[in-house]
């Protein structure tokens, strides 16, 4: 009897074994971790800048300086970064991106008011017309070519003064100017209207990653036209590097008294792109060619491996 029992207790282990069902063994084993190929991870290798141990500090007059790579925001130099100055018309780098969020390109503007050199001798202006129509998209050429402050103050106007300037405050905020708050749309000084070195590196940062406001700060010159093709304005870049120094991109200028001149800098080298940013300076544009120059001369890039 114990012979039998032990017959058929191999016989059943025998066919649990090589039954081609979904039998323990099969399923214990098919769950295992070691028969899974394991994931392998992917590294891309990326520039990171390298300044040279021998770098010397660069011939400039700016009281606050920013320069940072573009691609990956490594800061490459600094001087008084989140120093609080004056932005003068750099802040019209906040007024484009407000007027990107809330306008079409294509929307109409009819102006309601004249701004005339009778009216404010300082101003840059582009000439708008009382009862000229023209769109969003020749406003910003004003804007952001000619840093005309009769476009600035049309779309402001159109908008609501207040809503816009809030619609700013939101926008520094949203892109972490810690030390930005702007009281106008324009630029003009005032006490409260404040910003940094750091601060416009961010905002330069916003605008150059759209395409579509990034092709406004490159144009060196344009003529361009109310929708009726009535009246014409013809446009220059106040920014006299663009053309001259192989590499600059344009962004935005800006200069008042109390400022002193500020300019906001797109630079590409090899194939790496910077922030150059530079404010209350006794030469905006002589700063910019210094730093660019010590750019080409102490700054390399290294490929790091980031997953």
């Amino acid at each position: 009897m114990d012979l039998l029992r032990i017959i058929v207790f191999l016989s059943f282990s025998l066919l649990l074994l090589f039954y081609p069902g979904d039998y323990w063994l099969t399923r214990v084993f098919s769950q295992q971790d070691i028969w899974e190929k394991k994931p392998t991870h992917q590294f891309s290798l990326h520039p990171i800048p390298e300044v040279s141990t021998y770098a010397s500090y660069p011939p400039i007059s700016a009281e606050g300086v920013y320069i940072t790579d573009l691609s990956s925001f490594t800061p490459i130099f600094e001087h008084n970064s989140k120093l609080k100055l004056y932005p003068a018309s750099t802040a019209k780098i906040i007024t484009a991106l407000v007027v990107a969020d809330i306008f079409k390109p294509t929307d109409v503007i009819v102006v309601t008011k004249q701004i005339t050199k009778q009216d404010e001798p300082d101003w840059q202006l582009m000439g708008l017309v009382t009862g000229e129509k023209i769109t969003i998209e020749n406003l910003l050429y004003g804007i952001l070519v000619h840093s005309a402050n009769d476009a600035a103050f049309t779309l402001a106007n159109a908008y609501g003064y207040d809503t816009f300037i809030g619609k700013m405050n939101e926008k520094a905020a949203e892109l972490g100017m810690k030390n930005s708050h702007f009281k106008n749309w324009i630029g003009i000084d005032d006490p409260e209207q404040l910003t940094s070195p750091y601060d416009l590196a961010l905002a330069g940062r916003a605008l150059l990653k759209d395409p579509y406001l990034a092709k406004f700060v490159s144009t060196k010159e344009i003529i361009i036209a109310d929708v009726d093709y009535k009246y014409f304005h013809k446009l220059s870049n106040v920014n006299k590097l663009l053309g001259e120094i192989i590499g600059i991109g344009g962004l935005k200028t800006g200069y008042t008294e109390l400022a002193g001149q500020n300019l906001v800098s797109f630079y590409k080298k090899n194939g790496n792109q910077y922030i150059i940013v530079v404010l209350k300076s006794l030469d905006r544009f002589e700063d910019t060619r210094s730093l660019t120059q010590w750019i080409d001369q102490y700054v390399t890039h290294i490929s790091m491996p980031l997953n």
